[in-house]
């Protein structure tokens, strides 16, 4: 019992930071999808919307802000909000050009660690929220494109239709090569989380059967095995110690070792009767 119940014990600790960790694992791949999903959409908006809307926000007049892959991304994961309230993509940058996009003190943390860190790729992170843990997916968003700097250098190299609608305060000043902020989704760990613990409990509901079958089955089995021979053999050899000699043999076929034992009683015990009959 104490081995069955320090293997279980063990086998339970195990198993359940195994089926956490693979919660983790299906969280951040579906951060992963979103995060390559949000990369299509930016990649097709700079390549198809932003040339053609690249007039009108030249022009002065009302600025296209479907040209600008960030907004684009971001706008169109807002309408996965809608059915799924926890799952979030933002870019925020440190010093955005539309305000809504600056970013919250975690936020932060992660684009300042990519700031220190020009070879760091990717971070993670989880925190808790009002609806439970959420785990983050963070890349960095560099400035490797000296076309990026034609509307955040400077002010006056800027659009003046993007002038008209976000003003002349911020979004300037980014370099190229800088980091100036970061993707980052952030999907909820509660429904993965509650699965992998009702996995895990079926699983050690199913060890905990498998352990009790076999301990039951042990048990039997050294019962008939051992047990039952052993006290047998117990008996006659009290008989025979108190003078008793009409007790039956036990005899044990078999070439295990209660079956050597009984052998080697029953010749000693014929030789006590031997010795005694010729002490009589």
């Amino acid at each position: 019992m104490a081995a069955f119940l320090i293997g279980f014990a063990a086998a339970g600790f195990f198993l359940r930071n195994l089926f956490i960790e693979d919660a983790r694992q299906q969280v951040l791949q579906e951060a992963g999808i979103m995060m390559s999903a949000a990369n299509a959409i930016r990649k097709f908006t700079d390549t198809y919307i932003g040339p053609l809307a690249a007039q009108q926000n030249n022009s002065g007049q009302q600025f296209v802000a479907a040209s600008v892959p960030s907004f684009v991304a971001q706008t169109t994961f807002k309408t996965l909000r809608a059915q799924y309230p926890d799952f979030t993509y933002r870019e925020p940058a440190l010093n955005p050009t539309n305000p809504t996009d600056r970013p919250t003190d975690w936020e932060a943390d992660f684009i300042n660690a990519f700031r220190d860190k020009s070879g760091l790729k990717q971070l993670t992170g989880d925190r808790e929220t009002p609806t439970g843990r959420v785990l983050s997916l963070a890349r960095p968003i560099p400035i490797d494109s000296p076309a990026c700097l034609r509307c955040h250098s400077t002010p006056a190299e800027a659009p003046p239709a993007m002038l008209a609608t976000y003003g002349r305060d911020n979004g300037f000043g980014w370099k190229l090569h800088e980091v100036v902020g970061a993707q980052v989704v952030s999907v909820p760990m509660s429904l993965p989380m509650q699965r992998a613990e009702a996995r895990f409990m079926a699983f050690m509901i199913i060890l905990f059967g498998v352990f009790l079958l076999v301990l039951i089955i042990l048990n039997v089995l050294l019962h008939y095995t051992v047990i039952r021979p052993v006290l047998t053999l117990s008996h006659i050899a009290n008989a025979v110690s108190l003078g008793d000699s009409s007790v039956e043999e036990y005899e044990r076929k078999g070439r295990d070792e209660i079956a050597i034992l009984s052998s080697a009683f029953n010749r000693m015990r014929r030789s006590l009767d031997s010795a005694m009959r010729m002490l009589e």
